[in-house]
C-alpha cells in the first residue's frame, strides 16, 4: 500500500497505471514503488484535468523525486494560476511563495533546466521585478558562475524588465573576481549591445551596429585592453574586443595593443605572452594583405603555441594561398 492509496483525500481518485506495452514490456523503467504511485495519481488528476492544492501537493512530491520533470512543473504552474483565477488570491504573494519554495530546490539541483522554465512562467505575470529576486540569482552565482540555465535566465529579467541601466556594475562586480569568467563577458556584451534587438525579427546583434555610438565603443575598447593586460592569455575578453573593432569594420585600431604581447613574430616567437594576440595578428596582417606575415603567425601557432589545432591553423594559412606546416 502507498501513500496516496491509503489516504482518505485521494479514495475518489482512480490512478492510471504507465503504458509499458503490454504485460511483458520489453525494456521496462525501474521505477521506485513511491514514484510509480505518485505518477500514476498524477495521471488521473491530468486526464480529469484536475487544478487544486491537493495537485499542487501531489506535484511538489513528484519534484522532490525527479525535478527535471518537464510535464510535472508545467501541470504544476497552469494549476497554480487555475487555483488563483477561482479564488481570486493574491497572485503576487502566491508566486513569490511558489519562488521561495523554488529558492530551496534550485540550490540544491544547480543544473536543472526546468526549474529555471518554471522561475520564467512566474515571473512573466509579475507587473516588476521582487527585490529579492537579483540577490538570489548571486547565490546561484556564488556556487557556479557559469551556470549556462541561470544566465539565460537572467538575460531573460534583464529585457523583461527592462534592467539595461542598472546591471553593468553587477558584472564588473564579477570580472573584478574573476577576469576569466566567460559568461559574465558574453552577458556583458548581451547588455550593452543587446538592447535594440527584437527577438522575434531573426536579426543578430551584429545587425544593429549602426546605432552603436563611437564614445560607447572607445571606452568598451579601453576597459577590455585593461582586463586583458591583467591576463593576456584569457581567450573572452580577446574574442569581445574583435566583436567591439568588427562593428568598426577593421581590427586594425587595435594592432599596436595587440603587438605588445608577441614578442619576436619573425624568429621562434620567443617572448609571446599570449597566442590569442597572435591570433589576433594574423588577422591584421591579412587585413593589411601581409600574407606572409600572417602566415608566419599563423606558423607559430600551428608549431609552437597551439599545435592541438594545427589544421585550423593550417586552414587560415589555406586561405592566405600558403602550404601547410607540421606541428
Amino acid at each position: 500500500m502507498g501513500k496516496y492509496s491509503e489516504s482518505e483525500g485521494w479514495a475518489d481518485v482512480v490512478p492510471i497505471p504507465q503504458n509499458e506495452g503490454g504485460p511483458n514490456p520489453l525494456a521496462a523503467i525501474a521505477y521506485s514503488e513511491e514514484y510509480r504511485e505518485a505518477m500514476e495519481y498524477l495521471r488521473a488528476v491530468m486526464a480529469s484535468d484536475e487544478k487544486s492544492e491537493r495537485v499542487l501537493e501531489l506535484t511538489e512530491h513528484i519534484i522532490s523525486m525527479n525535478p527535471a520533470h518537464y510535464t510535472v512543473w508545467l501541470y504544476r504552474a497552469n494549476t497554480l494560476f487555475e487555483i488563483q483565477k477561482e479564488t481570486q488570491s493574491d497572485l503576487q504573494g502566491d508566486i513569490l511563495e511558489e519562488l521561495r519554495w523554488l529558492d530551496g530546490i534550485s540550490l540544491r539541483h544547480l543544473k536543472n533546466y526546468q526549474i529555471w522554465h518554471h522561475r520564467q512562467t512566474l515571473m512573466s505575470h509579475l507587473p516588476s521585478l521582487p527585490s529579492t529576486e537579483l540577490p538570489f540569482l548571486a547565490r546561484m552565482f556564488a556556487k557556479d558562475a557559469k551556470n549556462y540555465h541561470v544566465w539565460s535566465y537572467r538575460q531573460w529579467l534583464v529585457r523583461h524588465f527592462s534592467l539595461w541601466d542598472t546591471e553593468l556594475p553587477y558584472i564588473e562586480t564579477l570580472l573584478a573576481t574573476d577576469v576569466r569568467n566567460n559568461s559574465a563577458w558574453n552577458h556583458r556584451w548581451y547588455v550593452l549591445f543587446g538592447q535594440h534587438v527584437d527577438p522575434g525579427s531573426g536579426k543578430g546583434m551584429d545587425e544593429v551596429g549602426n546605432i552603436v555610438d563611437e564614445d560607447l565603443i572607445d571606452k568598451e575598447v579601453e576597459y577590455t585592453q585593461a582586463k586583458i593586460r591583467l591576463a593576456p592569455q584569457n581567450q573572452s575578453p580577446w574574442n569581445y574586443l574583435r566583436g567591439l573593432l568588427r562593428k568598426r569594420g577593421s581590427l586594425l585600431g587595435c594592432k599596436g595593443f595587440a603587438e605588445e604581447f608577441v614578442g619576436d613574430v619573425d624568429g621562434d616567437g620567443k617572448g609571446c605572452r599570449s597566442s590569442h594576440a597572435l591570433d589576433f595578428l594574423a588577422d591584421c596582417w591579412a587585413e593589411e594583405k601581409e600574407a606572409e606575415k600572417a602566415g608566419k603567425a599563423l606558423e607559430l601557432l600551428a608549431k609552437r603555441f597551439d599545435p592541438i589545432r594545427k589544421n585550423y591553423w593550417n586552414y587560415r594559412r589555406g586561405l592566405l594561398g600558403l602550404g601547410a606546416v607540421e606541428a
